[in-house]
């Protein structure tokens, strides 16, 4: 017989950022299916750095009517998490709509390719200021109201393979991804008194709209592909993939689990 979605979250509030699609949005209803309630954040807006398009206030109105199709309120912010007035004043809306904070999910993220020496300054500045500057800020922003709740909590933070190894033409992405994979171990260490706990969590490829153009990189040199290659023959994760993992890390059962660096990469760090 088919298991139903198990509700490890009834009563919990999840902020999450980078939520109007992808990962984040996959996130968001996996909390949702299991209980929770969102405060969902992202830039909604193109960046002139990405060689994709960056997602919409319509992406991130469809979470939301996703979310509210499990029966679960949800409140949402359009914000850049370079902005750390605007991300203190969505977790705080948020927190006076849905009543507490009980897990923050450091999602949002993005990347470009380029050979280390030749990635443009703005493209740097805007790599590291979204995946490290932007995680920081949302711990920063959520880590007071979780400490004042005085019920524990979880992080978890949207680190990748990168945030491991060092991966050819994303130096700016790799710098990035070790920072965060750094930071959450220092706050691993400094909020397990609180009991909030703090870990990573690493994926490889993921089938999302994040597409920074290595594909024409890898095929114009073909002694660069198996750098990127996995154990296992997916060429993808799916972005439930990673979201499953996330809610594990958040969820009661992984309670004595913190500072950790948990892999979802089809057994890339594992060559």
């Amino acid at each position: 017989m088919p298991t139903e979605t198990p509700r490890r979250f009834e009563g919990k509030v999840v902020f999450i950022t980078g939520a109007a699609r992808g990962q984040g949005r996959a996130e968001a209803l996996r909390f949702a299916a299991e209980g929770a309630d969102i405060i969902a954040l992202d830039i909604c807006a193109d960046l002139p750095t990405t060689a994709y398009p960056g997602p919409s206030p319509a992406d991130l109105a469809e979470t939301a009517s996703l979310v509210e199709k499990y029966d679960r309120r949800i409140v949402t912010s359009i914000t850049d998490v370079r902005d750390f007035d605007g991300v203190r004043a969505a977790v705080e809306q948020g927190v006076a709509e849905l009543g507490r904070l009980d897990v923050v999910v450091a999602n949002a993220g993005m990347t470009t390719t380029a050979r280390a020496w030749e990635i443009p300054l703005e493209n740097w500045d805007a790599t590291i200021g979204i995946c490290l500057t932007g995680a920081y800020y949302t711990a920063r922003a959520a880590i007071p109201v979780m400490i004042e709740q005085g019920t524990g909590g979880v992080i978890v933070f949207t680190s990748s393979v990168a945030g491991l190894v060092g991966l050819p033409l994303l130096a700016d992405y790799v710098a990035a991804k070790h920072g965060v994979t750094g930071l959450a171990k220092t706050l691993a260490n400094e909020l397990g008194k609180y009991r909030i706990r703090v870990n990573t969590v690493h994926p490889h490829g993921v089938n999302t709209d994040l597409k920074p153009g290595l594909r024409e990189w890898l095929d114009g040199d073909p002694e660069l592909g198996p750098l990127f290659m996995g154990a296992l023959p997916d060429p993808l994760s799916e972005p439930e993939d990673i979201a499953a993992a996330v809610a594990w890390l958040a969820s009661d059962e992984a309670r004595h689990v913190t500072g950790i660096q948990l892999p979802v990469d089809l057994g890339r760090t594992n060559r």
